[in-house]
């Protein structure tokens, strides 16, 4: 999802049952989300976001996959549990 900065995207996103949704300025933060969060849903600023980084932000964003560490799976859990 794409806004001017990308904050309205993720709040509205947010409201939406089953949705993680991630603002990502950088590609590490991107991964970050996917590994650390399971975050489903990519939110953007347009006003910040350049083409050769929403390449790189797009790239982390699809190659990371949620993480298995118990540490990891119990956060997500938590956060699915707040969406209750």
């Amino acid at each position: 999802m794409c806004c001017w900065t990308g904050t309205g995207a993720s709040i509205a996103a947010n409201k939406i049952a089953g949705v993680r949704a991630a603002l990502c300025a950088d590609a590490a933060t991107a991964a970050g989300a996917r590994r650390w969060n399971d975050a489903n849903v990519l939110a953007l600023s347009l006003r910040l976001t350049s083409d050769r980084l929403l390449e790189e932000i797009l790239d982390a964003w699809f190659a990371t996959a949620p993480s298995a560490d118990d540490e990891d799976l119990a956060n997500i859990a938590h956060l699915t549990h707040l969406e209750s």
